[in-house]
């Protein structure tokens, strides 16, 4: 059965995990938020968590590339949102690919306890390769949704997130100014695009 308010508040409603995923800058956060704040119309119980180490925009908000946001609690690792998250009905997650492994257990925790937990994060790093739990979370989760951006060099779809910045980290926060989104044929063409 998927989630709706009435459903909920009839007691109905046996949680869900929710994945929201794609490239840099193809609106996952703003889907989040939007989802998140549809749920706080409703007089839902809301709880949102980002990882404490994402302080781009904001030290304690999750914030979307086009600056709207929402209050959410930074926690160290996914552990923490099972002891946080324990008393609500809408638990949302962003930037998911930064959580430990553990997260997908924590999501399915929380969706048998009746909560619809929403999850948004990068399917895939800058290598083009799964990143961090967030292919795990797709496999179990009731919805997932995925977002494209616009390739930034011929205007198709985008669902590459493509380094400009010179790093072979994994992980390397950034914006704009490190990251670009690309089409397929775009990313495999690097820097000849």
């Amino acid at each position: 059965m998927l989630f709706s308010e009435q459903n909920y508040r009839r007691g109905e409603y046996c949680g869900s995990i929710e994945v929201i995923c794609g490239s840099m800058f193809s609106g996952k956060t703003e889907e989040l938020l939007r989802r998140l704040k549809r749920a706080q119309i409703a007089k839902l119980n809301v709880e949102i968590f980002k990882p404490k180490t994402d302080t781009r925009y904001d030290e304690t908000a999750v914030v979307s590339h086009d600056l709207n946001s929402i209050q959410s609690t930074p926690v160290e690792n996914s552990a923490a949102i099972l002891l946080l998250g324990a008393n609500t009905q809408v638990v949302g997650i962003d930037e998911a690919q930064f959580f430990d492994d553990n997260l997908p257990e924590v999501c399915n925790k929380l969706a048998q306890k009746g909560i619809r937990v929403i999850v948004a994060g990068l399917d895939m790093d800058f290598q083009g390769k799964p990143f961090g739990p967030v292919p795990a979370l797709m496999a179990i989760a009731e919805l997932v949704t995925k977002v494209n951006a616009v390739c930034v060099r011929c205007g198709s779809p985008a669902v590459y997130s493509y380094r400009t910045a010179a790093s072979e980290s994994t992980i390397l926060l950034g914006e704009k100014d490190s990251y670009e989104p690309r089409c397929r044929h775009c990313y495999h063409l690097g820097d000849m695009a």
